[in-house]
């Protein structure tokens, strides 16, 4: 046991599983909240071989990183598509440039850190389904609870300024 409440040890921290469908599964320990941080994320993330965690998305207010730990994985980020492996440390800036997806192409589990910012309100934006998350009160993987609004609207929801407002 850490001695330090903003101290932890890894494997004083439990796993959250999570699949869905048949590209998606994950384990990830949020390192950042154990360790009771407030405006800085980190969690460390496996991926199975062939296996992604997310669905391609950029941020509008969040800027993320990833080191590379162990395994190798194909990375899109921007428009382009490159090889990462254990040492690579990359940056994902705010905005379409940073938009991003990693997927284990290699054989062995694809193990590293994400790091992320946690600023609120955000808006996560996925170019891929044309969707957008909308985040308040909590940063995106900050503490559900907290959050004043969560929604998850196709881009196409638009709507009039004034539309509802007749009174």
């Amino acid at each position: 046991m850490s001695s330090h409440p903003h101290v932890v040890h890894e494997l004083e921290v439990p796993w959250n599983e999570v699949t869905h469908g048949p590209t998606v599964s994950y384990r990830r320990k949020q390192l950042g909240a154990a360790a009771k941080g407030r405006k800085l994320g980190c969690s460390m993330m496996e991926l199975p071989p062939g296996k992604h965690a997310w669905p391609r998305h950029f941020h509008t207010a969040n800027e993320e990183a990833y080191f590379i730990l162990s395994g190798t994985g194909r990375l899109r980020i921007g428009e382009d598509t490159v090889a990462v492996k254990a040492g690579d440390y990359v940056a994902l800036p705010i905005g379409p440039e940073g938009a991003h997806q990693l997927v284990n192409d290699g054989t062995e589990v694809l193990r590293y850190l994400a790091f992320s910012t946690m600023v609120e309100p955000d808006i996560t934006v996925y170019p891929d389904s044309k969707k957008v998350v909308l985040f308040a009160g909590a940063a995106p993987g900050g503490d559900k609870a907290a959050r004043t609004l969560s929604a998850i609207l196709p881009l196409s929801a638009e709507v009039d300024y004034w539309s509802g407002e007749e009174r």
